[in-house]
């Protein structure tokens, strides 16, 4: 709702749109009719926002939702990856064949079925009463976001063609965007400590509806032309080899890495994987363009994204349970006590377009992904005493400095160079391998610590545990700096 009212605001007032009291009454049909229009697509940008947001939101409010849920649930420390990765692994294996849905299906339709669908599964997910229909809800909520993003964008496009409203529009889109994860951590605090774990999933109801009733009014349908045709088979192999992959991963936490069942899913996940390559190699109308891959600098941008992510949402998936079960912090003080990571991530951010022009894109990404490895080695410190955040201030504020830093110029990496006719396929790997990397670590993390702290069906802390765990996130991360520093060029903006 924040989001509706500052955008309307926002545009109304950087457009010089007149108040009640100033509107010149002698205005012609003409004008009015354009001075209606223009208030419609500020109002259309409303509706794109709310629906970013709450996508962006759903990610980080479960975070802190998750210890009460697990207990309340009964969810295991191995059952609790599922909630996270349910969401990751349908949302980026679907994300491409949602974008060419939108696109042929109409962007407008596509949009309004899927804040359906994500608030009808967001309802539902509040409602389980068992961890299985939980994860479900999650798994389907990802679907929805896997069409809803690329439609969302499109229809911003479509709305805005004029340069300075477009600029405008994605500013605030932007800002909407890089503002839900913090603003998750805090209202997902906010609703569990003083409602229940089951309003971190009941909000998505209300942003949904919002959405709808504006969007259903104000935006226009638009679509590509040409044949409609759907890579099914490919989105299929995609998904299956990521969800073998962190089946693999999940299940080692259960019954050891070299148990059969692990090994037998992760040979199916490379042999899924090497279908979708081959059969996009094949394929008249591939999901992925493989050549939009042989760009080293793209490629690197790629790979950089998804290993950071995986230490990222693992570290994020960790944290509230130090928070809440080691320090005994409430769920608002623990998504308090991660505020400043985003802060100091969107200040980096903000700082970007100027050290660019100076030390040149790969130097920021060598520099800033040093400094968030290091951060993240510190975790690996803790100690657990109560002190600045538990220990954790000073490792927050160097990990938002160093992905703030690189994560702008992995950006333009990713779409830097392309075809125009691939720039919406570029940002979509882009989006998949945040999604993708970001489950994978999940799992990877979840199952390190599960193994560590020896309790793979029940419900623990376990402080050595986390400690070790922090330290494989810490050399994910790290693996970073020697890709970026090889295969990123060093491009200077003039």
């Amino acid at each position: 709702m924040a989001t509706f009212f500052a955008t309307v605001a926002i545009a109304r007032q950087s457009d010089g749109v007149p108040s009640p009291m100033k509107e010149n009454r002698s205005m012609t049909l003409p004008d009015i009719a354009s001075d209606t229009k223009s208030r419609s697509k500020w109002f259309a940008l409303a509706a794109i926002t709310t629906a970013t947001l709450m996508v962006v939101l759903d990610a980080t409010v479960i975070n802190i939702a998750l210890p009460q849920m697990q207990r309340e649930l009964g969810l295991s420390d191995v059952g609790r990856g599922w909630a996270v990765t349910a969401y990751a692994i349908t949302f980026g294996g679907l994300l491409l064949l949602g974008g060419r849905i939108a696109d042929y299906a109409g962007r407008k339709r596509t949009l309004m079925i899927s804040l359906v669908v994500f608030g009808l599964a967001s309802l539902a997910g509040g409602l389980a009463t068992t961890p299985a229909v939980l994860i479900a809800a999650r798994a389907v909520q990802g679907v929805a976001a896997a069409a809803l993003a690329p439609s969302a964008l499109s229809l911003l496009s479509a709305t805005f063609v004029e340069t300075r409203e477009r600029a405008k529009a994605f500013a605030i889109y932007t800002a909407a965007g890089g503002s839900g994860g913090g603003m998750g951590l805090v209202i997902g605090g906010v609703l569990t400590d003083y409602l229940s774990w089951r309003w971190s999933m009941f909000i998505n109801v209300v942003f949904a509806a919002i959405a709808l009733g504006i969007g259903l009014l104000t935006l226009t349908e638009s679509r590509a032309s040409g044949r409609r045709r759907y890579d099914v088979l490919g989105a299929i192999l995609a998904v299956g080899a990521t969800t073998g992959l962190v089946a693999a991963l999940t299940l080692a936490g259960e019954s050891g890495w070299t148990s059969p069942t692990p090994i037998i899913l992760l040979v199916a996940a490379l042999a899924l994987l090497t279908a979708f390559v081959f059969w996009q190699k094949r394929g008249q109308e591939p999901l992925l363009p493989l050549h939009v891959l042989t760009d080293r600098n793209r490629a690197g941008a790629f790979l950089i994204t998804g290993l950071a992510m995986a230490s990222m949402f693992g570290m994020f998936l960790l944290l509230p349970y130090y928070f809440q079960d080691h320090l005994s912090y409430s769920p608002l003080q623990a998504g308090l006590a991660l505020v400043p990571f985003s802060i100091v991530l969107v200040a980096a951010a903000l700082s970007v377009p100027r050290l660019h022009a100076r030390v040149g894109a790969k130097a920021l990404a060598v520099i800033g992904l040093s400094v968030a490895t290091i951060g993240m080695g510190m975790l690996s410190q803790l100690s657990g005493s109560p002190g600045l955040l538990g220990g954790t201030l000073p490792v927050t504020i160097l990990l938002g400095l160093g992905l703030g830093l690189a994560l702008t110029p992995l950006n333009n990496h990713a779409v830097s160079g392309v075809d125009p006719s691939d720039v919406g396929v570029a940002s979509a790997v882009l989006n998949v391998a945040q999604q993708v990397g970001g489950a994978v670590g999940v799992a990877l993390l979840n199952t390190v610590y599960v193994n560590i702290a020896g309790n793979h069906t029940g419900i623990t802390f376990s402080m050595p545990a986390l400690q070790t765990t922090f330290i494989v996130g810490a050399a994910v991360l790290a693996l970073t700096v020697p890709v970026a520093a090889v295969l990123l060029r060093n491009e200077r903006n003039s």
